[in-house]
């Protein structure tokens, strides 16, 4: 693969990896987003309601 803005060349196992890592990447952010859900939900969502 060329990347036509730099004009790097990328082996097959180069985007294997780098396909892998993004998965990787996106299924932490997906079980960060979800946590942090489920610690709001058990705090109870009177915590929104707050004084500013």
């Amino acid at each position: 693969m060329v990347d036509d803005k730099n004009g790097i060349m990328l082996t097959e196992e180069q985007q294997r990896r780098r396909r892998s890592r993004s998965v990787a990447l996106a299924v932490c952010l997906g079980i960060l987003v979800v946590l942090f859900y489920l610690v709001t939900m058990v705090k109870g969502p009177g915590v929104l309601n707050r004084p500013l």
